[in-house]
């Protein structure tokens, strides 16, 4: 289980930790915590104000609060720094997790574990911004649930879309509301005749390329 820092972590923890569940929590700062890493703050300051790049060092340790902790656990800090930013140039960040040091070392736990939760989140905000998911102002709980569900079964589609016809273009990492704004919301020319219909594209269309190359993927 992985969240960000929790107000109700304690119960949370002990649920895990009682259902032999493993976690990895975002563990809110205070200056005991910061005064552990000390060191490893002035280490990446010092890296940072040399190279004018932001200086990252971790640190591992056991860790336990003064009260409401029963026992000790596995704490990973990350001691980041800011040139140019004076005093505000720290930027600590701690978790807390049962996941043991022999499992995952700590640069690895935080940065390709802990930190894809955000790239997570970036997907639920694709879906509510970009595909409208987050209207919801109907009248009954059904229709509301209706919405959700077309936005779902769009962004499925859109996320296919992506993975499939776009692969290795401009549009391949592209967002869902990039590729509904430059591939799908575009203008053409349609002309009805009796035995077919035309679309004609503007041939200044930027992503015409992208749209003829995902057209002849998809009729494959």
């Amino acid at each position: 289980m992985r969240s960000g820092p929790l107000d109700t972590g304690a119960p949370l923890r002990g649920g895990c930790e009682a259902n032999r569940v493993d976690y990895l929590f975002g563990l809110a700062r205070n200056t005991r915590l910061v005064e552990r890493i000390r060191a490893e703050l002035a280490w990446a300051e010092a890296e940072a104000e040399t190279s004018g790049q932001a200086a990252r060092r971790f640190a591992d340790f056991r860790w336990t609060t003064l009260k409401s902790w029963s026992r000790q656990r596995r704490v990973v800090a990350k001691a980041e720094w800011m040139p140019g930013r004076g005093e505000k140039g720290a930027n600590p960040r701690f978790i807390v997790t049962s996941l043991s040091a022999r499992e995952i070392e700590a640069r690895r736990l935080y940065e390709q574990l802990y930190c894809a939760r955000g790239d997570m989140e970036n997907r639920i905000k694709e879906c509510q911004l970009d595909l409208f998911a987050d209207r919801t102002s109907a009248a009954t709980m059904r229709a509301n649930q209706l919405r959700l569900w077309f936005a779902a079964m769009a962004y499925v589609l859109l996320s296919a879309l992506r993975r499939i016809a776009l692969a290795g273009s401009r549009l391949a990492k592209a967002t869902c509301g990039s590729i509904r704004l430059k591939l799908l919301k575009i203008g053409a020319q349609v002309r009805v005749s009796v035995r077919r219909i035309r679309i004609a594209m503007a041939s200044a269309c930027p992503y015409a390329q992208e749209f003829a190359l995902a057209h002849a993927r998809l009729s494959t």
